[in-house]
């Protein structure tokens, strides 16, 4: 499928596919969703000083690389691993902008090297940052009581609603500890009643920078 590099209104490039009409993050700016949604309403939300992590669609590494600064920033130790079934070429990865747009000069190697490490195999990002990418589909995922955070940042419902039903959801239940946390920019009602089907506790929160609602769903076991 042909991909497009595309700036959003907060300056920040993401990946535009013209045959959907979509794009990796929201045209409101790919930054401040990324921050919104998976730091601001995932990330901080816990006090501790190791998190393990799930990211639904690694894609551009925004959420990855946004997450690494912030665990560097308060010396959290992050187990991160990302599920990709088509990853995004080295070409696409180096007209990508976050590095200027966060001024994160320092770390310029580190987002490189996020990228070049092999898939399947456990990397040392830093001492703090561990990093796995697992090429899977995500109807492949058979992890049980492992992570803490769930990152899921897959297409729209309505481009592939496959990855946003019960039988998704479930898997995604069943791969994080109890009372961990899922996050998604989305907010439809029909996810929302897939996650409390498989028994998650689901709140509606505000949403990103053009987008009203986005929604956060707990593993609570009775």
């Amino acid at each position: 499928m042909k991909r497009e590099i595309k700036i959003t209104a907060d300056g920040s490039s993401t990946i535009h596919l013209p045959d959907w009409g979509e794009s990796y993050h929201s045209t409101h700016g790919a930054i401040q969703e990324a921050k919104h949604v998976f730091l601001k309403q995932g990330f901080d939300v816990f006090n501790k000083e190791r998190l393990s992590i799930l990211e639904i669609g690694f894609g551009t590494g925004l959420n990855c690389f946004l997450t690494y600064l912030q665990a560097t920033k308060q010396d959290v130790v992050v187990k991160y691993t990302g599920v990709e079934a088509y990853p995004v070429e080295k070409k696409e990865i180096q007209q990508l902008n976050y590095i200027q747009e966060l001024a994160a000069f320092e770390a310029k190697e580190i987002f490189e090297q996020m990228h070049a490490c092999p898939w399947e195999e456990k990397q040392t990002i830093s001492k703090q940052f561990i990093l796995t990418k697992r090429k899977q589909f995500f109807k492949e995922i058979t992890d049980t009581n492992t992570f803490d955070l769930i990152y899921f940042d897959a297409f729209g419902a309505e481009y592939q609603p496959e990855l946003w039903t019960e039988i998704i959801f479930k898997k995604m239940f069943e791969a994080l500890k109890v009372n961990g946390i899922l996050v998604t920019y989305s907010a439809k009602g029909s996810v929302r009643r897939a996650m409390i089907a498989v028994g998650f506790e689901v709140e509606r929160l505000q949403g990103p920078p053009g987008k009203r609602e986005m929604l956060r769903a707990r593993k609570i076991l009775s």
